[in-house]
């Protein structure tokens, strides 16, 4: 009986875990769909013009879903400047506004350099390649710290009842 109880429990934790990841990932999806893809098209756009319509595209995401100059951090224990999203939030914007201030019959040279410092704010080179600047965990933020003990209570159910189903069994 005891082992049946431990079983149970241990599927329970289980499907908790994976209900976990399955969230997870679907939130990540979401945030690169309407997000972080437009930063990658507007780091890559060829016109400013292109390159704006992109960019306001994931400024719109951003407003829409509270990742603005005063929200805070991604981080649960300690905060680091990089999971910064008001920082990273407002460099969004202040690119977005000097894409906007580039008159249309602006030289090719600075249509250009307009266009590489987006890049340059946009993207990083890190041992992946390259990637789109984004704090880590954004994509589900504000409920960082109720997805971390989610994951950690879920995996501790599981491993917990499947060493004491496993150890019953072995009686």
């Amino acid at each position: 009986m005891k082992k049946q109880i431990y079983v149970t429990f241990c599927i329970i934790g289980c499907i908790l875990f994976l209900a976990w990841a399955g969230f997870r990932t679907y939130h990540g999806i979401q945030f690169d769909r309407n997000c972080d893809g437009f930063l990658k098209r507007a780091a890559d756009a060829n016109t400013v013009d292109l390159a704006k319509q992109q960019l306001q595209l994931a400024v719109n995401y951003c407003d829409a879903n509270g990742f603005t100059v005063n929200s805070g951090y991604t981080s649960i224990w300690y905060n680091t400047p990089d999971e910064e999203i008001g920082f990273w939030y407002k460099n969004l914007e202040e690119s977005l506004i000097g894409l906007s201030k580039v008159p249309p019959d602006a030289s090719e040279l600075e249509k250009s350099n307009q266009l590489m410092k987006l890049r340059e704010t946009l993207l990083d080179d890190d041992s992946d390649g390259t990637t789109v600047t984004c704090p880590e965990g954004i994509s589900i933020y504000p409920y960082n710290n109720g997805y971390f003990w989610w994951a950690i209570v879920s995996f501790i159910i599981a491993a917990l009842f499947g060493i004491l189903a496993y150890r019953e069994s072995q009686y």
